[in-house]
């Protein structure tokens, strides 16, 4: 029987040189305007640091700078774990292309144990995803062609009239289905189009600069999701000289959140 391989994965694929250091090519399925996708170099990196053999645990907290765009060819992803507590481990790692370093992440990597536990957030309420419609956008950006997306609130303005919400939730999964793990959750933790883009009702230059994520789930959680649509909300606070921020949450269908993040994004107008 053929297998073939999922198109993130391809994305994501890294050979390893044993010593923490691992190439990547880019692919153009997670092409963005300028370099590949945010979120698909966020899951290089946690699939750098889960293949170290220096590793424990699962993936707690990454936050990833985005220093300058990754170009079209070869990168180097260089993760260095820097001290291994009893539960805990943080770890360093940057991207790198001949022109320089592209990309700086600080990561924790954690052993999971029961204890108490308890949800503050709530999960927005929304109907089912089957029954929203596939708004996936077959436009200029061929990352987000691999995302099923069904937009309850805040789709993609096709009219430049500004809102006054800065609001977007929507269902999403790959596309074609995979199953979900940390380095997908970490590309999913950037999926939102810019909330300037949705403010102003217009496409205007913008890019993350620094994006956070915090994992909830552990790992058999996540395989629990299987194939499913996730929900994930995204708003801002504040835009303000050249820069806003974004708090999203990632929920599974059935109310378990499995992460959230923030970000701070440049922008021109």
């Amino acid at each position: 029987m053929t297998t073939t391989t999922h198109a993130f994965d391809t994305a994501i694929s890294l050979t390893d040189n044993g010593i923490g250091q691992h190439t990547g090519q880019t692919t153009p399925e997670y092409a963005n305007m300028v370099g590949p996708f945010g979120g698909v170099t966020a899951a290089a990196i946690v699939r750098a640091i889960e293949s170290h053999p220096e590793r424990i645990g699962e993936p707690v907290a990454l936050t990833v700078n985005y220093l300058a765009p990754v170009t079209d060819g070869s990168f180097d992803v260089v993760v260095h774990p820097v001290r291994t507590n009893r539960t805990n481990q943080h770890w360093t790692a940057e991207v790198l292309q001949q022109h320089g370093v592209t990309t700086t992440a600080t990561a924790v990597f954690g052993i999971r144990r029961d204890a108490w536990s308890d949800t503050q957030a709530a999960m927005p309420g929304v109907p089912d995803p089957e029954s929203v419609p596939d708004a996936t956008v077959p436009g200029p950006v061929p990352w987000m062609r691999n995302y099923d997306m069904r937009y309850v609130q805040g789709d993609v303005p096709t009219e430049p009239d500004e809102n006054a919400s800065s609001t977007t939730t929507l269902w999403v999964r790959a596309q074609p289905a995979r199953g979900l793990d940390f380095a997908a959750l970490a590309a999913l933790s950037d999926v939102f189009y810019p909330r300037v883009f949705l403010r102003r009702g217009a496409m205007v230059p913008a890019g993350t600069i620094s994006l956070t994520t915090y994992f909830h789930a552990d790992g058999a959680e996540l395989a629990a999701q299987g194939t499913d649509y996730v929900l994930a909300s995204a708003h801002a606070q504040r835009f303000a000289r050249g820069y806003f921020d974004q708090s999203a949450q990632i929920w599974g269908r059935h109310g378990a959140l499995l992460a959230t993040s923030h970000q701070i994004v440049y922008y021109k107008d």
